[in-house]
């Protein structure tokens, strides 16, 4: 769910920016001078539940996620181990010496600054591919919209996420099954 949430937010973004950069959407009205425009509208919610290169790469993102995960648990788990064996070992004076006490005190802290260091490298590995995905994505629906318009002549192509563009639409806007059938039609695994 963090991946599609996070691919959603980071495809509204740079749809947004994408669609104040060409043009503004609201239905023409022959008071503005705007008659002739041909407008359209796709849902972002059911594109990006529906494409099935997005579904591929949420799934992958969980995947990877859920990995990152059981091996820093896996990580996290040994280290307590060892942290618990230190400590039953310096409470009943297992060790020969204060100065080898605190030599394997000190390989203990390395390894949990090491694990931290593991954390932040994987963490940011996938926040850096989920970027990427995102790019991708976006790249992916804009290029199909270019292919598909020519044909449709729209003026207009814009994007609906709940009510945050598009307070009002008549459903014969509604171009998102087009879209999505379109997309899933193009799109090889």
């Amino acid at each position: 769910m963090n991946g599609l949430a996070a691919l959603a937010i980071c495809f509204l973004f740079a749809q947004c920016g994408n669609n104040a950069s060409q043009a503004s959407s609201t239905t023409a009205t022959p008071a503005a001078g705007l008659s002739g425009m041909k407008i359209a509208y796709v849902e972002i919610d059911t594109l990006l539940s529906q494409y099935k290169f997005c579904i591929d790469l949420n799934e992958e993102m969980v995947k990877k996620s859920e990995n990152v995960r059981l091996t820093l648990n896996q990580k996290a788990k040994d280290l307590d181990n060892q942290k618990q064996e230190f400590q039953t070992k310096y409470q009943n004076n297992a060790y020969l010496s204060p100065e080898r006490a605190q030599q394997e005190y000190n390989r203990i802290a390395k390894l949990e600054q090491d694990l931290q260091n593991l954390s932040n490298k994987l963490q940011s590995e996938l926040i850096s591919e989920n970027e990427k995905n995102s790019l991708q994505l976006r790249d992916s629906i804009n290029t199909f919209l270019k292919e598909y318009n020519k044909t449709k002549g729209y003026s207009l192509i814009i994007s609906n996420t709940g009510f945050d563009n598009l307070l009002y639409a008549d459903s014969c806007y509604n171009i998102t099954k087009e879209i999505v059938d379109g997309l899933n039609a193009r799109y090889k695994k």
